[in-house]
């Protein structure tokens, strides 16, 4: 149900005119079969605004949707191989000859996947099953007058706007805070008091614990603080080390249930605490995990928010607050504020459209956030709100009852290549923070974010990133001015799971069976397990996962076996697992986006990853035992982020100027290279003069670059897309001498260009700033 077809069929159309025009393509025998395959999918999108409005309420529809996005993603397999075959024939014959998994060479792998009949064949066949579905779509779909010709242009909207806090409206919200915070000091000297905010989803009870949170007179008055997102399907060993963390104790990985206890309580001993719980669904949490270690402090108060009334009770909550459904005048009011607007410049009509639209959201704050954002993209008109009230959206009968209604209209509403990038959250684990940088590198590998001339993709997905908070699909994390952190609300999360239906997978692989488990295109392998595996998918299932993340706080194993088992993997993200070493035949892995390994034990990369020529994003980050790159890594032509920061790498290729898309480097080691070596010692700075899309540049050893280079200033002069600059040098024991130290700010004089948006710099070598550099306030 999740995947939106039109920008993904979109995409397809482009690919398909790009491979045409190739005149190399002529050698396949196959142009007929593709400009045939061209004109069917570029009549389908006729068929697609019809379908994709209908496919909720219409099971033909979407059975047929799901068809057509089965087919497009086998036609979009067949260009990678194109594309592939055309980029592999530049490698040297002796290079494929490297021993693959399972004593099968490398260049055997390929043969059959890239002869040039078998290629045709593929796309005669995926030609003749598109036009039949686009036969079966016709005798029941609705043409419409224009095809689309792209995404249409998103809002620009500023990164740091004032985003209305949901309920801080009204003078019940002060109230309600005021009193509350009264009672945790009237009873802070007691052993446990327990107070609950209950009140249904989205009505606004993590806002109002949040202000009592943060009250001047709550910090003052408790020793330790700790926040505690609790989820549904809580992990004892996991929140326990979570509390841990709040309180800044360390412990071990591999410490269980018991262990932790003790240290908490170690800790807490003789202390006071304000501990909050919030979205509480088991009792257990406190009767069974927190209630005995945190019997050593000397008092504490404990606030829980729930939804559920017997939690309080079993829990021992002495008083309850509850939070109401918000009254229509208040609600008005949070509408007019979260369309930027005062009341009074609302014309008299429109108010009482605005007062019906209130009250169609039940009284939920977030109903109402979420539909101000959908009218703040329409005219203020009586015309256009009357249309949106009229919206069958509102109505729609096979989405959940918490989750219709407003909820379901703001993704209505999306523009389609929104709603991609939205669902996309679903993977996510319920109330965990995401970094705007991992759901741009995200979505770019993904293949979501519009081609737009003059511009980055990557920049292009951060507008993408932003206009989702301002529809108030992304909550931001208040404490970054530049919201590079955000979450999504849990009733927001569970619509895109609905919605993804069987898309997704979020959970642990083990419990799925094999056939399910082949089905799934995108899994979030969330686990408390020490280990991550594939064993109940025989050989006979073919697993189409297009994405695989591992989500654990812990750091799981993962059998070096999976790389096999995922022929049509395009995003496979391993952070922080134990990962011990890549096989030879990930450079079988022909589709592979992305390819994260931060955090990983891997001592070395195989060869074969210079196969991988669809790479986009390569992060070895915090690969403490990396030592080395092979020079195939320039091979990978369309790399766009390299990701070295926090290793050991020295040895480098020499040739990282031929990665021409590379716009994300992060751990360049500056060194003297040498033009006549393979590999070196660093790259030289001169390297980085053709990267001309350069957009995030990290460079470390700024020590060893050399001052007397000529064309130092000009290196980059031509980087218009660079907005972050970070330069370090390397910390030794003994101090640099006075000549170090004035080549070195000589380089930092000639390096950094004046149309920089950020730049750090490592401030115990540089002394002053270049002479004439104006530098931007950028808050820490």
């Amino acid at each position: 149900m999740a995947v939106v077809l039109t920008p993904l069929v979109g995409s397809c159309v482009n690919r398909l005119i790009d491979i045409i025009a190739d005149k190399t393509i002529m050698i396949l025998g196959a142009r007929d079969d593709l400009d045939i395959l061209h004109q069917t999918i570029h009549h389908i999108q006729y068929y697609l605004q019809d379908a994709e409005q209908r496919r909720m309420e219409d099971l033909a529809v979407n059975n047929w949707h799901g068809e057509l996005r089965d087919a497009i993603d086998e036609a979009d397999d067949i260009f990678d191989l194109i594309e592939g075959r055309k980029l592999l024939k530049d490698i040297p014959s002796s290079s494929r000859n490297t021993p693959a998994c399972s004593g099968i060479s490398f260049l055997s792998c390929f043969t059959d996947i890239l002869k040039r009949h078998d290629i045709a064949a593929k796309i005669r066949k995926v030609n003749t099953r598109i036009e039949n579905i686009s036969k079966l779509g016709q005798s029941f779909l609705t043409r419409s007058d224009v095809a689309p010709v792209g995404q249409r242009a998103i809002s620009r909207s500023r990164k740091s706007s004032n985003l209305v806090e949901p309920n801080l409206v009204g003078e019940e919200i002060k109230h309600s805070s005021r009193k509350l915070v009264e009672l945790v000091l009237a009873n802070k000297d007691n052993k446990f008091y327990k107070l609950a905010i209950v009140g249904t989803g989205g009505v606004g009870k993590t806002t109002l614990a949040q202000k009592i949170f943060n009250d001047e007179r709550i910090k003052g008055n408790f020793k330790k603080h700790l926040w505690i997102c609790v989820s549904r399907d809580y992990n004892e060993v996991i929140l326990m080390k979570e509390v841990l963390r709040s309180i800044g104790v360390r412990y071990d990985t591999d410490e269980n249930e018991g262990e932790l206890s003790s240290k908490l309580k170690a800790a807490i001993q003789e202390e006071s605490f304000f501990l909050v719980l919030d979205d509480v669904w088991q009792t257990e949490v406190w009767t069974n995990l927190l209630r005995i270690p945190l019997d050593a402090a000397a008092t504490g108060v404990v606030l829980v928010t729930t939804r559920d009334d017997i939690v309080t009770r079993v829990i021992g909550v002495k008083d309850v607050h509850r939070v109401e459904l918000m009254p229509v005048d208040v609600g008005l009011e949070l509408l007019w504020k979260s369309i930027s607007t005062e009341e009074r410049d609302v014309p008299h009509n429109l108010h009482d459209i605005g007062l019906r639209i209130v009250r169609k959201c039940g009284g939920i704050p977030l109903a109402i956030k979420v539909t101000a954002s959908v009218l703040a993209t329409k005219e203020k008109t009586e015309n256009e709100w009357e249309k949106l009230i009229d919206r069958s959206a509102w109505y729609v009968s096979n989405v959940p009852t918490e989750l219709s209604g407003a909820l379901y209209l703001s993704y209505d509403d999306l523009p389609q290549y929104l709603k991609q990038c939205f669902l996309y959250c679903a993977l996510y684990p319920e109330d965990q923070f995401m970094l705007r940088d991992d759901l741009v590198k995200f979505w770019v590998a993904e293949g979501f974010i519009e081609k737009r001339k003059d511009q980055l993709l990557e920049d292009t997905a951060e507008e993408y990133y932003y206009e989702l908070i301002h529809r108030n699909l992304l909550q931001p994390d208040p404490r970054f001015y530049d919201h590079r952190w955000s979450k999504i609300h849990d009733l927001l999360r569970q619509l895109a799971q609905h919605l993804s239906g069987r898309e997704i997978f979020f959970g642990d692989l083990q419990s799925l069976e094999a056939k399910d488990l082949s089905n799934r295109r995108r899994i979030s392998a969330f686990t408390d397990k020490d280990s991550v595996m594939l064993s109940n998918v025989g050989r006979e299932h073919i697993i189409r996962a297009r994405t695989l993340m591992i989500r654990s706080r812990e750091t799981p194993r993962i059998a070096n076996t999976i790389f096999r088992r995922l022929p049509s993997i395009r995003v496979l993200d391993l952070t922080d697992s134990s990962v011990e070493s890549i096989p030879d035949c990930i450079g079988s892995l022909i589709h592979l986006r992305l390819l994260d390994l931060d955090g990983t034990i891997i001592t070395y990369l195989p060869k074969t990853i210079g196969f991988l020529i669809t790479l986009q994003i390569l992060n070895l980050q915090r690969c403490n035992a990396l030592r080395n790159i092979p020079m195939e890594i320039t091979r990978l032509c369309n790399l766009r982020r390299l990701g070295l920061g926090g290793t050991a790498i020295d040895q480098v290729p020499n040739g990282i100027a031929k990665l021409k898309f590379l716009n994300d480097l992060e751990g360049f080691p500056i060194g003297n290279g040498n033009d006549n070596t393979k590999t070196q010692d660093g790259w030289n700075l001169e390297e980085l003069a053709l990267l001309l899309q350069m957009r995030q540049l990290h460079m470390i050893k700024l020590e060893r670059a050399a001052p007397s280079s000529t064309t130092t200033s000009e290196i980059l002069k031509d980087k218009r897309h660079l907005r972050v600059l970070n330069l370090e040098c390397t910390e030794r024991t003994e101090e640099y001498s006075e000549e170090e130290i004035s080549n070195i700010e000589m380089i930092f004089a000639r390096l950094i260009p004046k149309t920089l948006k950020t730049y750090t710099s490592q401030d115990s070598l540089v002394r002053g700033f270049p002479p004439g550099l104006v530098l931007p306030i950028c808050p820490q």
